[in-house]
């Protein structure tokens, strides 16, 4: 899974870096998927796309994710909830919580067909304004041993976001935007929107698999552990029951000496007597 986000980074980063080319060219294009810090709230209500496993067993994996979106939920009023994977599904599912069924998506094996599918939804509602923005929750895994819940708003994008690929193109030769730069801006930043989302699946699926493996260690580490206690703990019994046993056959030694000693000291004072 890492390998094949590694695969596909070079396009993405290659997108952003001409989205800065496009503010380049044209410091007023403007985008619906765009936004600055000051802009105001479009109508409508947030949108949350939460990432889990499709199954338990992997550590504290899905429950620090579902805890964030549970924080979201509670931070945005009317909010409403998109899950990806099974074991997230479920538990909201069980509590009561609604969720839009249509996404229906598993967590394994995460593709760039999918990522589309779920952006182009996305879109779709964020187009007829029943959502006015998506925040991303996800699982990233800074290393083998550490992975971190990461909060993002991936729908409308800022301009900040861009600033980076802006400042790296800058003198770079001017081109010409066809049929405008607005249009160009709109269809990159919706193929920006799919390697987002990619991403954060691709992440996200690298993240379960290592808790689940760090949670299997864990596992085997305890059991490990209670089966040296059960063996020390049967080595000691067996070491009593051993120590009642040799000294019982060592009493019952003993018992036998002093029995035939003083059988032999009866038989010699009878002796002694019958000769006096």
């Amino acid at each position: 899974a890492k390998q094949d986000l590694s695969n596909t980074r070079p396009y993405f980063d290659a997108l952003q870096a001409e989205i800065g080319r496009v503010f380049n060219a044209d410091d007023t294009a403007e985008s619906r998927y765009l936004c600055d810090e000051n802009s105001k709230p479009l109508p409508g209500v947030a949108a949350c796309l939460l990432i889990t496993a499709d199954k338990g067993l992997a550590g504290a994996y899905n429950q620090n994710a579902i805890r964030q979106a549970q924080q979201f939920l509670s931070d945005h009023e009317g909010a409403v909830l998109y899950v990806v994977g099974e074991y997230g599904r479920r538990w909201f599912t069980q509590r009561g919580i609604p969720i839009e069924k249509s996404f229906l998506y598993t967590a394994q094996n995460p593709t760039l067909r999918r990522a589309r599918q779920i952006g182009e939804l996305l879109l779709e509602w964020y187009d007829a304004g029943a959502i006015n923005a998506v925040h991303i929750i996800y699982t990233d895994m800074k290393n083998g041993l550490e992975a971190t819940v990461r909060q993002a708003q991936v729908l409308p994008l800022t301009r900040e976001h861009f600033s980076a690929a802006q400042a790296s193109t800058v003198g770079d030769p001017t081109f010409e935007y066809v049929p405008s730069p607005a249009a160009v801006l709109d269809n990159a930043v919706r193929s920006c929107l799919t390697g987002f989302i990619y991403s954060a699946l691709v992440d996200s699926f690298c993240s379960e698999q290592n808790a689940r493996m760090v949670a299997m260690i864990v596992y085997f580490v305890i059991c490990g552990i209670l089966t040296m206690n059960a063996a020390d703990q049967n080595a000691e019994d067996l070491l009593k029951d051993l120590s009642v046993q040799y000294n019982r056959a060592r009493q019952a030694a003993i018992t036998q000496e002093i029995t035939e000693v003083s059988a032999g000291e009866r038989a010699q004072r009878s002796k002694k007597e019958k000769e006096g």
